[in-house]
């Protein structure tokens, strides 16, 4: 797709990151015992299994931070963790499930905390370790909003209509650089309804900024319309 250079420069990673934490912070405080059980729009987890999930991916983000990715597979390995990102993710969970769910979100709010005041510390073009090599603090910012405000919409957090807007548009740049990033094949311009026409493979098709985001995070609803080609050229945020 056709490169946007400096298309985030004007966003704050770190204010970003701030801002979608305390959102989460917020609601997960909010919640009663029947509020955890609920089921999330993650194929099946609960609310309180995604809260295990950030509390537990905690351990990958410090070993980022503290160029030890090796270390950390080294731990899952001792662990009997084989699978991949997405056994990590499931033992993360299971791990925690027996724990009292306040237990894990003073685990989560602790040590998240510290990931966001290490990573500020860093600046924006500070580096550090990550799986696939040295990569800036700022931009790994970015990807760690997107995570968090796409598992907010998971377990339904509210936003006003204030925020929404604003929130709608960095996702969207960020959505737009992840796919620059990844070298997708999709192509994306803006459309004349305000929307965004996406090319794949001379096929085009327009979508709104919400299923554009939703696109890129894999969470459109089941039976929207795309080509399955589409959304998967589309799918670079999760």
């Amino acid at each position: 797709m056709t490169s946007r250079p400096d298309q985030l420069a004007s966003l704050d990673p770190f204010d970003i990151l701030d801002a979608e934490a305390a959102r989460l912070d917020r609601h997960f405080s909010s919640l009663d015992g029947d509020a955890w059980n609920r089921q999330s729009r993650c194929a099946g987890w609960t609310v309180r299994d995604v809260l295990a999930h950030l509390a537990g991916e905690e351990l990958y983000n410090h070993a980022c931070l503290d160029r030890d990715v090796d270390g950390f597979y080294e731990m899952l390995e001792h662990e009997g963790v084989r699978g991949g990102y997405e056994e990590f993710n499931e033992w993360c969970v299971r791990r925690r499930r027996r724990l009292p769910v306040e237990q894990v979100l003073d685990e989560w709010r602790g040590k998240n905390a510290q990931t966001r005041s290490r990573m500020r510390e860093l600046g924006r073009d500070g580096s550090l370790a990550t799986a696939v090599g040295p990569y800036p603090a700022g931009l790994q910012a970015f990807h760690y909003s997107s995570e968090f405000a796409t598992h907010a919409d998971d377990v339904g957090v509210p936003v006003t209509d204030d925020e929404a807007s604003g929130r709608l548009g960095w996702r969207t740049r960020v959505g737009l650089f992840a796919l620059d990033e990844r070298g997708s094949q999709a192509t994306v311009e803006p459309a004349d309804n305000g929307g965004l026409r996406v090319w794949v493979d001379g096929r085009s098709t327009v979508l709104s900024p919400q299923d554009f985001v939703d696109a890129t995070v894999g969470r459109l609803p089941a039976g929207h319309p795309i080509d399955p080609r589409v959304s998967g050229a589309l799918r670079c945020l999760a």
